[in-house]
């Protein structure tokens, strides 16, 4: 059926492009959605008061949508402090510290166990739980200090965000506003993580090499970060008692992931699993640890937690409350007032789209690369990646359907940018803890990734 535009879709259309160019020149897209939704809302309804109101419920919406999203990730934060604060954490790293020999086994053991910390506790947490123990251990056996951060940055914010296996929070975003099952874009995005994360990492790998043979990089093989984080252990926990825990969260975790594969768990259960995994080794390490004092000490995690969880997510729910307009947050938010035969915005302007502008498959993979780069170009690498979904969504009625690959190298390639590897202010957590410059740590990765993006468009291409 002939979907006729309104002036709804072209008002829509023009925020979409302003929000672009907002992210091309590093300026702040809050204010910008909060005023897309209210012009969208009055040119829908003409009314003043449901405007305004309207900015509110799409809030709402959006929270509701990102809210098991919001929870794990606050869960697993308060996990990782009472670890920390235990001591419990220096047994998980401590036995692969004597396998650090030499610069190489430096790069690789603390990029390979950032990348796999990262898939359960995301990487801003890992790099936590791990800067105390292997970055010293690596720098003095020969790596640089921005070596280190690049491996905690290539493999973390990189290769376990991108994907996101275990979390699932960014497929879940990207997946709503494309108008697919999770599963899908996990499933498409798996060969492009790959290709990515290997292009990239040997890129970077080799170039350390490089300078390092060249004198490029200091000798900094005896010393240890100044701006090193200090883990404040306010436990008397034995050793014995550490590792007991060490062995039981890995098995804990180690059952969970028997019962993903086993049960089919995906999105918002496979979520809750890992989520209820936390809260309960929280609550009983709160109790082991702090004995008496272990139910308030619970509620301090709990708090740290959600602090940490709000402030991540806190500059994407406008975001992604304006996009949650081009489909069915839309009458949930506004109310019936697109044309009948309307299937949302964004699929009346990809039927639009498909019927006037031919689009190749090397069109809409380079497009969907540059779109997600734009995205990410704020640094938080996830308050765009609901625009990808949507473009995906809008290109695909051109390209047979193919949504999952496209929405999954937006998603790629706008963590890539924005989760914590080229824009310096993401970076600040790796490049404090490895004591190093954020803007010669963004400097150093540019090449390998925009080597990586190369790579990965290209094999998006033979994958549509």
């Amino acid at each position: 059926m002939q979907i006729n535009l309104t002036l709804i879709h072209w008002v829509y259309v023009l925020f979409i492009t302003l929000i672009i160019f907002f992210m091309i020149f590093r300026k702040d897209t809050t204010i910008l959605c909060i005023i897309g939704i209210f012009f969208i809302a009055f040119t829908a309804t003409g009314s003043f008061n449901a405007s305004i109101i309207s900015i509110f419920s799409s809030f709402v919406y959006a929270i509701s949508e990102l809210l098991p999203t919001i929870l794990v990730i606050s869960m697993i934060a308060a996990m990782s402090s009472s670890l920390m604060k235990t001591g419990i954490n220096e047994v998980f790293i401590a036995p692969f510290t004597k396998f650090i020999r030499s610069p190489d086994t430096g790069f690789w053991m603390i990029g390979l166990l950032m990348m796999m910390i990262s898939w359960f506790f995301w990487p801003t947490p890992a790099v936590a739980l791990l800067g105390a123990i292997l970055v010293p251990a690596a720098i003095r056996a020969g790596l640089p200090a921005i070596g280190a951060a690049m491996a905690m940055n290539l493999f973390g914010h990189g290769i376990a965000l991108s994907g996101d296996f275990v979390i699932q929070a960014a497929p879940k975003l990207t997946a709503d506003a494309a108008g697919i099952a999770v599963q899908d874009v996990i499933q498409a995005s798996v060969p492009l993580v790959a290709i990515m994360g290997i292009s990239t990492t040997l890129v970077a790998f080799i170039q350390l090499k490089i300078d390092m043979k060249r004198g490029k990089l200091p000798n900094n093989s005896s010393l240890v970060p100044k701006n090193h984080l200090e883990n404040k252990i306010d436990t008397s926990l034995s050793s014995r008692t550490k590792q007991m825990f060490a062995i039981l969260i890995l098995l804990f975790f180690a059952i969970d992931i028997f019962f993903l594969f086993v049960y089919h768990l995906q999105g918002g259960d496979a979520t809750a699993l890992i989520g209820g995994s936390a809260i309960i080794i929280l609550f009983v390490i709160a109790l082991v640890g702090y004995k008496e004092k272990g139910l308030e000490k619970t509620s301090i995690f709990l708090m740290e937690g959600f602090q940490f969880g709000f402030k991540v997510f806190a500059p994407v729910i406008p975001i992604a409350a304006f996009f949650y307009l081009g489909d069915a947050g839309f009458s949930k938010i506004i109310g019936d007032c697109l044309p009948s035969a309307s299937e949302g915005i964004v699929n009346d302007l990809g039927a639009s789209l498909a019927t006037h502008v031919p689009l190749t498959k090397e069109m809409g993979a380079v497009t969907m690369t540059i779109i997600g780069a734009i995205t990410g170009l704020d640094g938080s690498g996830f308050s765009g990646i609901s625009l990808a979904g949507s473009v995906a969504k809008i290109f695909s009625h051109s390209l047979s359907g193919e949504t999952a690959v496209l929405t999954a190298l937006g998603q790629v390639a706008a963590i890539w940018v924005g989760g914590g590897t080229l824009i310096p202010w993401a970076l600040i957590p790796a490049a404090a803890i490895c004591d190093v410059d954020p803007f010669e740590l963004a400097r150093r990765n540019l090449i390998p990734v925009c080597f990586g993006l190369l790579v990965t468009t290209i094999a998006a291409v033979f994958l549509l």
